[in-house]
């Protein structure tokens, strides 16, 4: 198989996890709706597709890491619906269709990426949890460490904190190192762990 038809294999077995990941997040329909609506608003899926693949290529299977695989894109999307918002970027279009608070409202959106957030985590915790796994909690940690104060949020604060001032190589590298590189390398680094590596 060639690398287009695996990448392709791995994103359609993300997208169907995805499909099926928030069926049953409760009764609240309006913000179950917002979640999907990002969610499911389709991408090359590069994140999922890199967890399953690392993990892929050192055990064998994808299925060890397909919970994770969501959860990061989760991730992912949760960050663009509030990185779209008035108080950020303001961007009324995300992948040609209306941004999350465009289409649902602020409230809505600040919510539905809060939600996402938090699903993440629930499924990636639940799994290692019935699964007995110290591999997958430390991926989840792995992946809550690259996305958080630290990782992900550290470069988008500096990102928001320093418009309107004149960049400097540092802070633009530091924004592009955390803001968005940690969110491709807490993949790799999760498919890994999920397979077994120190």
């Amino acid at each position: 198989m060639d690398y287009e038809a695996q990448y392709e294999q791995a994103r359609q077995m993300a997208e169907q996890a995805l499909k099926e990941s928030l069926l049953d997040m409760g009764p609240h329909q309006e913000l179950l709706q917002a979640m999907r609506y990002s969610l499911l608003a389709g991408g090359k899926r590069i994140r999922p597709v890199l967890v399953l693949k690392f993990c892929e290529a050192l055990c064998g299977s994808m299925e060890p890491a397909v919970d994770y695989a969501v959860a990061v894109e989760m991730l992912h999307t949760y960050s663009l619906i509030h990185d779209d918002l008035p108080c950020m970027d303001n961007d009324d279009l995300r992948r040609g269709k209306p941004t999350n608070h465009v289409r649902f409202g602020e409230a809505v959106a600040i919510l539905a990426g809060d939600g996402l957030l938090n699903a993440a985590f629930e499924l990636m915790l639940r799994e290692a949890a019935s699964a007995g796994s110290l591999a997958g909690l430390r991926a989840a940690e792995i992946i809550a460490r690259r996305a958080g104060v630290t990782g992900m949020i550290a470069g988008q604060t500096l990102d928001v904190t320093l418009e309107g001032t004149a960049p400097s190589l540092e802070k633009v590298s530091y924004i592009h190192a955390h803001k968005t590189a940690d969110l491709l390398t807490a993949p790799l680094e999760a498919g890994l762990t999920l397979a077994g590596a120190s």
